[in-house]
């Protein structure tokens, strides 16, 4: 099944870093990324989809009931799609922001740069 920029996007936010039960996490990871695919973040970089889905674990560990809120819809050009986000406990205000942005190659996640954002007002 074909998926677009903007549903892969929300996928690795929702079902890969937002997702706590592993075995979900790593179907989401085999189904969306590249075997090659590669995270960069601030603090490192992770390639294949198995450094992925130990990152992706890790991070979600630290902080296991954060959720991911898009601040808008996920904006595509080409082969490239980004979009905004804020994270935090549900009913409380917002910890933290960032930004996503992918590069997709034959309908599937070949690379993710997440830059972290300041806290909108």
């Amino acid at each position: 099944m074909s998926q677009t920029a903007s549903t892969l996007l929300l996928r690795n936010l929702h079902d890969v870093f937002g997702e706590i039960d592993s075995v979900r996490r790593r179907a989401a990871i085999d189904e969306i990324f590249h075997e090659d695919a590669v995270f960069y973040e601030p603090n490192g970089t992770y390639r294949g989809r198995d450094e992925i889905d130990r990152i992706a674990g890790v991070i979600k560990a630290t902080h296991p009931d954060f959720e991911y809120q898009p601040l808008s819809p996920p904006e595509a050009i080409g082969d490239g799609c980004r979009v905004r986000w804020v994270s935090g406990s549900p009913g409380k205000p917002p910890a933290y922001a960032g930004t996503d942005f992918i590069i997709v190659r034959n309908s599937k996640i070949a690379a993710v740069y997440l830059f972290f954002d300041k806290l909108p007002n």
